[in-house]
């Protein structure tokens, strides 16, 4: 498998095997399809290295904030029930995760009306859901733009085999090299758009359990204001 894959992508400066015939390079292929396929080729190629950029990137912003300590709310619990806020925010500000920067949020408000309180939070859990997003919606548009694209080069390619058929070139290798060309971008546009569409919602069920994680922790937060002090 692993050398037939090789056989596709390397290239062949004289074009012609050693037993005489024509050798398939994939290259070749995408090179004599012009500047539409050369430049279907490189806009697919661009739009997998973001795929998979944004896949790498998203997945460690995600799973650092999904890395909460189970100990950080008895801490929390404890600062506050003997009234040591300071020690509670500075616990806060050094640990790096959303949950953290929610709590952190609602000790600067202690001593205003809960319901202020619990608007502050929200709006601090908004913003920590909108950078958790950040690039998904590329990611998204990734995922159905590539099959698109690729099925572009699908109709470019199969133009360019008519195009020969009417100049009167009907031999069998000028017709397949169109059809090859519609194939081969046909499913590498498939190949991106599937990887960023299972990347995409992968990242978002990870997401998904991040934000449980943000809610609960804010639920316990406000449970614990309304507990009568010791």
């Amino acid at each position: 498998m692993l050398s037939n894959l090789f056989f596709l992508f390397q290239t062949d400066t004289t074009g012609v095997a050693a037993d005489g015939t024509e050798s398939f390079s994939l290259i070749k292929i995408i090179m004599d399809g012009g500047l539409i396929g050369i430049t279907i080729a490189i806009v697919l190629l661009i739009l997998s290295v973001i795929a998979i950029y944004i896949l790498i990137e998203r997945h460690l912003t995600i799973k650092r904030a999904g890395e909460v300590d189970e100990n950080f709310m008895n801490q929390i619990r404890g600062y506050v029930q003997t009234g040591n806020i300071a020690a509670a925010l500075t616990l806060c500000n050094t640990t790096d995760t959303p949950v953290a920067r929610l709590v952190a949020k609602g000790l600067q408000r202690i001593g205003k009306p809960l319901e202020d309180i619990n608007t502050a939070v929200e709006n601090v859990g908004n913003l920590e859901i909108y950078k958790l997003e950040k690039r998904l919606s590329m990611l998204a548009t990734i995922s159905g733009a590539a099959p698109m694209i690729g099925f572009l080069g699908t109709v470019t390619g199969m133009i360019l085999s008519f195009m020969n058929m009417a100049g009167g070139d009907v031999s069998t290798e000028s017709l397949a090299g169109g059809i090859y060309q519609a194939l081969i971008t046909t499913a590498f546009g498939l190949f991106v758009g599937i990887i960023a569409f299972i990347g995409y919602n992968s990242l978002i069920a990870s997401m998904d359990r991040v934000i449980f994680k943000m809610e609960a922790a804010t639920v316990e937060f406000m449970d614990l204001l309304q507990e009568p002090a010791q």
